[in-house]
């Protein structure tokens, strides 16, 4: 059994999700320096000696790790530097669970000076510091080093793209754990459209279960929502999730719009959210970047008809799923959503059939299958490392 310090600097929603849930399942002694999910731009410029202060404190309650698995969002070059009187020698894999360089430039530059290019920057030298870099998705992974060339040919001179190969010959696919332990499995010969639903109640129930944020795009879900709405469709919403904003007027706007058809709103601790998994027809989504989408996995896990685009990591997602009848498209094109939304809606009994299965193919996520990739992968670099040199 190997020691593993995980490092989480921003330690909340999926992040924190990542974390808890590998230490909690793996078969390795993980133990966990991490900070609030707060100020993330001062984590990648300062969390790196905070970290190391959190790592000098469990090198010496627990001994030095003979693996380091660190998360995005921290300096990883510097945290190793000012750690490097302590912590040994390592195998080090840098988690790529986010990637600046990826998101809208108006995140990236906000707070920023300069052209935008800091906080990708920190990423990558945190890339080329690690021995292995592990990404949460194929999708994650490839958009990356497709985009890095642009970066690293900014640079005034001594430029690094030399190094892409070698970065990227050390990079692999580690996919989110998701916990579905206590999500239902649906038996699609009882389910029904409303499945669950109150008496009375009208309409099948659409879950929209995401972070309450521009990047996850809400405003083009609540206009569809909307629509639909206004065209007399029968439908039920529940809007989950974790709010992150002081205003998201959006969603005080949809729900007043929507009115008796909302039957929640919020968060919800993990038991009701759970049960609203198990009660929803459908979920939506419109998100302008999604790395991995643990919520949406555990929607269509729990039996949900996706209404998702066709980009981003939701094609990869679904690889490999095929449509009962073989033609059905699982996923709108850009511009779709309210058509695929509207045809839902109207028969999510038919959509359900057709995709049958959908809900065992993303159950390859759980943290029960997947930690042993991840444990067999920190077993190898510790081996190699006391060898005398990490295996990539």
């Amino acid at each position: 059994m190997a020691r593993v310090l995980l490092v989480e600097p921003f330690h909340g929603g999926s992040h924190a999700a990542w974390a808890d849930g590998l230490a909690r399942h793996s078969r390795h002694e993980v133990v966990v320096v991490s900070h609030e999910a707060a100020a993330w731009r001062w984590r990648l410029r300062g969390g790196a000696v905070t970290l190391a202060d959190g790592a000098r404190a469990a090198v010496a309650d627990h001994g030095p790790p003979d693996v380091v698995v660190a998360s995005s969002l921290f300096d990883l070059a510097g945290f190793l530097g000012l750690s490097r009187r302590f912590l040994g020698d390592p195998a080090v894999v840098r988690y790529v669970h986010e990637s600046q360089l990826l998101y809208p430039a108006n995140r990236r530059t906000a707070g920023t000076s300069g052209p935008g290019d800091e906080f990708p920057l920190v990423d990558w030298r945190s890339m080329v510091a690690a021995d292995e870099v592990w990404f949460n998705s194929g999708f994650h992974r490839d958009a990356l080093l497709a985009a890095l060339p642009a970066l690293l040919d900014r640079a005034p001179d001594q430029s690094h793209a030399g190094r892409l190969d070698e970065v990227a010959a050390r990079c692999h696919v580690v996919p989110v754990g998701v916990d579905l332990a206590d999500v239902p499995s649906p038996d699609r010969t009882d389910v029904v459209p409303g499945r669950g639903a109150p008496a009375g109640s009208a309409g099948p129930l659409v879950l929209w279960n995401q972070r309450w944020d521009h990047d996850k795009n809400p405003a083009a879900v609540f206009r569809s929502l909307g629509r639909l709405a206004d065209e007399g469709v029968a439908f039920r919403v529940a809007v989950l999730g974790e709010n992150v904003r002081v205003d998201p007027r959006e969603f005080t706007e949809a729900r007043d719009r929507l009115g008796d058809r909302v039957v929640a709103w919020g968060f919800a601790e993990r038991a009701d959210y759970v049960s609203w998994l198990g009660r929803s027809d459908v979920v939506v989504g419109a998100a302008d970047h999604e790395f991995f989408g643990i919520a949406v996995v555990e929607a269509m896990a729990a039996g949900c008809v996706p209404v998702l685009p066709d980009r981003l990591s939701y094609p990869w997602l679904l690889d490999g799923f095929a449509p009962a009848d073989g033609t059905t498209p699982v996923l709108y094109p850009d511009g779709g959503l309210t058509d695929r939304l509207r045809d839902v809606l109207a028969d999510p009994g038919g959509w359900r059939a057709r995709l049958a299965g959908l809900d065992a193919h993303v159950r390859r996520f759980d943290w029960r299958t997947v930690v042993d990739d991840y444990d067999d992968r920190i077993e190898a670099l510790a081996a190699a490392q006391a060898a005398g040199g990490p295996a990539s």
